[in-house]
């Protein structure tokens, strides 16, 4: 049996790998899988598939993608969620900011460089006919840096997923003026080099399996309650989340994905062209 380490965010697109290790069926296709919060987003996982501190990560698409063409040797196995992530837009509470426009030039909290947070806030400067380079950024490591550094004015915007923010901006830690929507499809699935290339048929059957268990949570009549209980958000909230959420069920073209998300990539800036003649190397097909 493998023994292997998966991080990914402590957030509720994660339940259907949580269930499946927690209910035993990894250790049924021969994984034990062991989990681990990466509460510091894409940029902490990244760390961890560079160090060897985990083998498997469920990461933003931008991040995993742009780390991949700078040199990670990682794999992008498949999509995991075929829906964009949502943005929020979070600025300090007793701010006097209210309109994204006045963000322009602005220190923006981040959880890492090369994180999503990162990426989106550059992403965000491109949709708005800003000059990306003329932002500035604090890195706070998670999202508790986040509201930290919006609390005390260390910035003066942060962009994390607006379901997760939910409760902090029902208890006044920050107010949402805005989103930013991914213009590509929100999570892939991907594995350290070595592991990919000797074990990528157990690979995708652990997708295949998560996949099973994505399907049968978006189908049970008590699955709004199990997410909202589990990450103490609304039932509302998390059926809002649910209608909108599109784990990738029907086997989106991993390669079609991650070639639209790179000429995105190029287009803001955030990668520069000449390292993007191999990237058919950063997917495993």
């Amino acid at each position: 049996m493998k023994r292997w380490n998966i991080g990914g965010v402590p957030e509720h697109f994660n339940l259907p790998w949580r269930l499946a290790i927690e209910e035993g069926d990894t250790k049924k296709v021969g994984v034990d899988l062991h989990w681990s919060d990466m509460s510091g987003g894409t940029g902490q996982m990244i760390r961890g598939l560079e160090s060897g501190t985990i083998d498997i990560a469920i990461g933003l698409t931008e991040g995993i993608t742009a780390a991949i063409l700078e040199g990670l040797p990682v794999k992008i196995i498949q999509v995991y969620v075929d829906s964009p992530l949502i943005w929020g837009i979070h600025v300090p509470y007793n701010s006097e900011i209210s309109d994204p426009n006045q963000l322009r030039d602005a220190t923006f909290a981040i959880s890492r460089m090369g994180s999503g947070s990162h990426l989106m806030a550059k992403v965000f400067a491109y949709d708005n006919g800003w000059d990306a380079d003329n932002l500035k950024f604090n890195v706070v490591g998670d999202i508790y840096g986040g509201l930290w550094a919006l609390e005390k004015h260390e910035a003066q915007a942060f962009l994390w997923e607006k379901f997760t923010t939910n409760p902090f901006v029902e208890q006044k830690k920050c107010r949402r003026i805005g989103e930013v929507v991914t213009p590509w499809p929100a999570f892939v699935i991907a594995a350290r080099e070595d592991i990919a290339l000797e074990h990528g048929d157990l690979l995708k059957q652990l997708c295949q399996l998560v996949k099973q268990k994505a399907n049968l949570l978006r189908n049970d009549p008590n699955g709004v309650g199990v997410f909202a209980w589990r990450y103490n958000l609304q039932t509302e909230q998390v059926a809002e989340w649910l209608h909108l959420t599109d784990w990738n069920l029907e086997g989106q073209d991993t390669k079609v994905v991650i070639r639209n998300t790179i000429d995105y990539l190029v287009k803001t800036g955030i990668i520069k062209q000449e390292n993007t003649h191999n990237w058919e190397n950063t997917c495993f097909v």
